[in-house]
């Protein structure tokens, strides 16, 4: 982009996760929201009105003939992630995707070679990494205050949480997976994040579907379209053990809906060999020579950027790295795939 001090973006999609990115995006003082695309007219126009972008279109492709646009973000259900994410890297802009990357590795896979053979920035927005928890702990574990970190625990356990039933949050052909892509993902490329370790070796994984497919345990999230017709045919429970080359192991537990004393359970929990942490709350757990110690972490460590959205921002514009990098994505995708397959097929599945 050579010298260019100022970003124009487009976002794809204006439901609720499309209005965060445009959100988002705003509180960058170097980016301009130009347009934004979405199928539905009345919601493209009600999101257009309230954060003052000029042009809206029903059709994508429009915002991706623009000659203005630098970055276009895409807030789409998951199964548009791939192919809308390729026409946007084709088009020569750099793409910001919310997470899951793709459906599958191998799509997530030929967009970071598409991606490089255009020389653009690619980025999937795991927002959790630029929480102050979450850099505050990735700092300890960085100087070395925990000693080896052996083992994580991920969790994100909400007791009714589901996506409005009949949108395609809980449409597999949509969404291709249920909470273990909506939540699980979050909390498995976290726990990844902050012990340093994205090479898996092995995956054992179950998935559940116990709540959705009764009609209970939705939640309120989202503004999509229900389709009463369609089947709840995704997870809402999954479990997985992951192994990982270095000998570390993480235990993600996700669900959508279970029955459990409180509305919402998430956090990383890591254990290390002077020293165990954990997100939520911040604390660090270590034995002294007066008994065992539990400190309450101070937050206000210094943030990479406030958001996701400034941080690729900022990559575009030459003056930061991405925080989250496409090959780390990549990573968590394969074991996403992972854990479907084991739990299809009741066998622990090798990643390559």
């Amino acid at each position: 982009m050579g010298r260019k001090k100022t970003v124009n973006v487009a976002v794809i999609g204006a439901g609720a996760i499309g209005l965060d990115h445009i959100r988002s995006f705003q509180s960058h003082p170097a980016v301009k929201v130009v347009a934004l695309a979405e199928t539905s007219p009345e919601r493209g126009r009600e999101a257009a009105s309230e954060f003052g972008v000029a042009d809206v279109f029903t059709d994508y492709k429009d915002v991706l003939a623009r000659t203005d646009v630098d970055i276009v973000s895409i807030a789409l259900p998951n199964f548009l992630h791939a192919p809308v994410g390729m026409d946007v890297l084709r088009s020569g802009k750099n793409l910001m995707i919310d997470k899951p990357m793709a459906t599958n590795a191998a799509d997530a896979a030929k967009l970071i070679a598409l991606a490089k053979r255009k020389d653009l920035k690619l980025m999937v927005g795991q927002n959790l990494r630029f929480t102050p928890e979450a850099q505050t702990i990735k700092s300890l574990v960085e100087k070395g205050k925990l000693g080896d970190v052996y083992a994580a625990k991920a969790t994100w356990m909400r007791r009714s949480g589901i996506p409005k039933l009949g949108t395609w949050f809980t449409r597999k052909d949509l969404a291709g997976g249920g909470c273990t892509y909506d939540i699980g993902v979050h909390a498995l490329d976290l726990a990844l994040h902050l012990i340093g370790d994205f090479d898996a070796a092995s995956v054992s994984g179950q998935t559940f579907t116990k709540f959705g497919n009764r009609g209970l345990g939705e939640g309120g999230w989202g503004k999509s379209e229900r389709d009463p017709s369609k089947p709840f045919d995704v997870d809402d429970m999954s479990t997985a053990l992951i192994k990982m080359k270095s000998g570390r192991t993480v235990l993600l537990e996700a669900t959508w809906a279970v029955h459990q004393p409180t509305r919402d359970v998430n956090g990383i929990q890591l254990f290390g060999t002077e020293a165990g942490a954990t997100t939520n709350p911040a604390q660090l757990y270590r034995q002294t020579r007066t008994g065992y110690v539990v400190e309450q972490l101070n937050t206000s460590a210094s943030i990479i950027a406030p958001n996701r959205m400034g941080n690729f921002v900022d990559v575009v514009l030459g003056k930061a790295e991405p925080y989250v990098k496409p090959e780390q994505s990549l990573a968590v995708q394969k074991i996403l795939d992972a854990i479907y397959k084991s739990s299809e097929t009741g066998r622990e599945v090798r990643i390559r």
